[in-house]
């Protein structure tokens, strides 16, 4: 770590100390403000007294010690929960716009009761952005009586509820959603045709939980909103087939980092041969190039059982920081429907897309905004950047006592499996709950297998049984427990000592408390630290340890195991440098990381610009704010959406094959933007030359069913989806020396020298 790194932490913590001791002090006046004296009916007439200060224009920081206060007491009359000094410091943290971050444990959950009700006395709405549609119901149904009894109103929004339904939690004082599902909703309401079929209502402020994950892990994903599909498409088994017969080295090349897969130019010439195409580089073949790329990708990139599962027929995604299905996920539509062939299966078409927004974009139409997660502080300088938000390191209110021992560094993966069968099954003996952390589906049913044969009972989650995971978790705190998962039980998940059981809690506590192994780093030290987490709750005793091999893909990665010139053992490197080169590549890959959020962002910020802009004036004329008739405002509205449609479909198009640019020394996002900019300048005019002859041929009528019959409507059905995110990061420009060389000849070379194909 470098000296400027060192003094800009020590600035930091210095800062963070000074913040906390503000914090300390004001939750002193809280918690002297004693209101155990006053009856319900003055509890409920401070309530009101506060809200009409605050609609009537009283800054909510001069509010904030009596709201504070008012929510404690309210919190120990109706859920028995009195919050402790650190949770009151975090809520008050939360007011201010920071990201606070508090240890598992610790009660978020209760922290953010406080901001969202001084928030919601403006009447303007509070969002509270949970993990799943779990924990929103959970959440609003056990916050719900403090809101109520203080005179608030609350609700979930659930996935698959009606319009009206949505519309109606969405007018509550504070509202809690996924943050997946509160963009969807905002998509459809970007396309709807009367304001009737809209939802939201202007933002305000939101808190956002587990902010790391949907900020920064989650931040690049696009949310979509498409037109269905029934066609199918069976043309990627063409391409399935011509990618599982090049060979890597032979045919095509990988990046560095193995991020990337290229066709070098004895794979061009296979591929054409295959195809019987010609030159594949020609500009009339750029699809099958499309194509064959995606196929080739899919073939040597994706793996079954790491990346995806294959379930009743269908591709499931996995989550590559959770270790869970991913919902209602796919990958772009040239690399799904080519990992559908691969695997066999008949692939539909995706549908027209009528609106997209990232979730980074989605949670920043919020004016205020904060969050809360338990590990925020590596990344720090990321909230920063990308959405000005500092963080804030609270206190635990017990002292964390879990032991990180070091990492147990091997040679090779037999050794270190052998050595983590060796140590569960010794620590199994004693009774002690052990949690292993993998790194995917495979390797949690091999080590399962392992320990199976060694004599060690476990239960294993991954995505593949993903239904049981509340009924695993239960139990994973209990005595003699062994429990293997992928990183689902990583994040969102409390394990308790002795399942709950207090009797076996205090045994389990005697016995070091649970034990948590992972089986690999991760990319991100916040993802290992999740997993540490899950141990030590609350000033629970606690243990964690990684075991790593030399042979793990992200030290393969960066050629550790070149520079170690230990010979295969069994035993565990002794090397201490080692372990500080593992956190070298970690933060190298976490700087890498937000150098291709930058670079994307380069790309989707001024598409994103040019929505907001068109959007305000389509709600414009959605909210009859321009004098026009009833058709007028129908016209206009139908071909703003359709005109920005087919722009979505041109972004797409050239981001394809935008990267291309750079080999003619040209900056491809300076590129980027010429072309948007001027397709985006056209939009107007053609939205107005279709307005007026749609007009003219309606003859200025009013009547829906006129509208309808020349089309003027939605779509009949829509779907919502994610696009993952992994693939967009992959497209960077980074090609080999021989991939340049390969497009040059074939793309450049042949037809000016008029070169033979051989």
């Amino acid at each position: 770590m470098n000296i400027a790194v060192k003094l800009m932490r020590k600035f930091k913590d210095r800062d963070n100390q000074n913040m906390l001791k503000i914090y300390q002090d004001k939750t002193k006046l809280i918690t002297k403000r004693n209101l155990k004296a006053w009856d319900d009916e003055q509890l409920q007439a401070e309530s009101l007294r506060l809200r009409q200060e605050a609609q009537s224009g009283t800054p909510l920081d001069e509010l904030l010690v009596d709201a504070y206060a008012l929510v404690c007491e309210a919190a120990k009359r109706k859920l028995g929960l009195q919050p402790y000094d650190v949770q009151i410091m975090a809520a008050i943290a939360l007011h201010e716009r920071y990201l606070i971050e508090q240890h598992t444990g610790e009660g978020k959950t209760l922290s953010a009761v406080m901001p969202a009700y001084l928030n919601a006395l403006t009447g303007e709405g509070v969002h509270v952005l949970t993990f799943n549609d779990y924990l929103a119901k959970r959440d609003a149904e056990w916050m719900g009586p403090v809101y109520r009894y203080l005179g608030l109103t609350v609700s979930p929004v659930q996935a698959g509820m009606s319009l009206s339904e949505k519309r109606e939690a969405y007018a509550k004082d504070i509202t809690y959603v996924t943050a997946k599902e509160s963009g969807f909703d905002y998509l459809r309401d970007t396309i709807a045709l009367s304001e009737a079929d809209t939802v939201h209502r202007p933002f305000h402020y939101v808190i956002v939980d587990e902010a790391d994950s949907l900020l920064l892990d989650e931040a690049r994903v696009p949310l979509v909103i498409s037109g269905e599909s029934g066609s199918s498409r069976s043309d990627g088994f063409l391409f399935a087939d011509v990618a599982r017969q090049l060979q890597q080295d032979e045919h095509y090349d990988f990046d560095e980092f193995q991020r990337n897969v290229y066709l070098n130019e004895a794979g061009a010439t296979k591929a054409e041969s295959l195809l019987g195409c010609g030159n594949l580089y020609d500009s009339h073949n750029s699809h099958l190039l499309t194509s064959l790329n995606c196929a080739l990708h899919a073939e040597s990139l994706l793996k079954k059982d790491i990346d995806y599962i294959v379930r009743d027929g269908k591709i499931e995604l996995i989550e590559e920081y959770t270790g869970r299905v991913a919902e209602n996920r796919y990958l772009p539509d040239g690399l799904q429907a080519a990992l559908v062939a691969k695997e066999g299966l008949q692939s539909s078409g995706g549908g027209k897309i009528l609106g997209t927004i990232t979730l980074q974009h989605f949670i920043s139409l919020y004016p205020g905004i904060c969050g809360m997660t338990a590990t925020a502080h590596a990344s720090a300088m990321e909230f920063e950047s990308i959405y000005s938000l500092q963080v804030v390191r609270i206190p635990p209110n017990r002292l964390n006592i879990r032991i990180d021992h070091p990492h147990r560094i091997y040679t090779h993966q037999a050794a270190k499996l052998k050595a983590l069968v060796q140590e569960i099954s010794s620590v199994h003996r004693t009774g002690r709950p052990i949690l292993i952390g993998t790194s995917s589906v495979e390797e949690s049913d091999m080590l399962a297998e392992a320990l199976a044969v060694a004599g060690v009972p476990c239960h294993v989650l991954n995505a593949k049984n993903d239904a049981e995971e509340a009924q695993i978790i239960a139990k994973a705190g209990e005595i003699g427990a062994v429990t293997v998962s992928t990183n689902m039980a990583g994040r969102g998940v409390d394990i308790r000592l002795g399942g709950g059981d207090p009797a076996q809690a205090e045994v389990v506590a005697k016995l070091g408390g649970l034990y948590v192994i992972g089986t690999h780093v991760n990319e991100s030290v916040r993802i290992d630290d999740q997993l540490r987490g899950r141990s030590g709750r609350q000033g629970d005793p606690g243990a964690s340890v990684f075991y790593v091999s030399l042979e793990d893909d992200l030290l393969l990665r960066f050629g550790i195991h070149k520079a170690v010139r230990a010979p295969r053992q069994d035993e565990a490197l002794e090397e201490p440098v080692l372990r500080s080169k593992i956190e070298h590549i970690q933060r190298v890959i976490m700087g890498q990381n937000f150098e291709i959020t930058q670079e994307l962002n380069g790309y989707s910020d001024m598409v994103e610009d040019q929505r907001r802009i068109l959007y305000e004036e389509r709600l414009g004329i959605l909210k009859g704010e321009q004098p026009m008739s009833p058709a007028e405002q129908r016209v206009r509205l139908f071909y703003i959406d359709e005109f920005w449609a087919d722009h979505l479909a041109y972004v797409s198009y050239l981001r394809e094959g935008i990267h291309l640019e750079s080999l003619a020394s040209r900056n491809p996002i300076d590129e980027f933007h010429t072309l948007i900019t001027d397709a985006y300048d056209q939009l107007p005019d053609k939205v107005n030359n279709e307005s007026v002859n749609m007009l003219a041929r309606l003859g200025g009528s009013n009547d829906p069913a006129k509208w309808e019959s020349f089309g003027l409507k939605s779509p009949s059905s829509t779907r919502t989806y994610i696009i993952s995110d992994q693939y967009l990061q992959n497209k960077r420009s980074s090609w080999t020396g021989t991939t340049v060389f390969a497009y040059w000849l074939r793309k450049i070379a042949r037809p000016i020298f008029k070169l033979s194909k051989y």
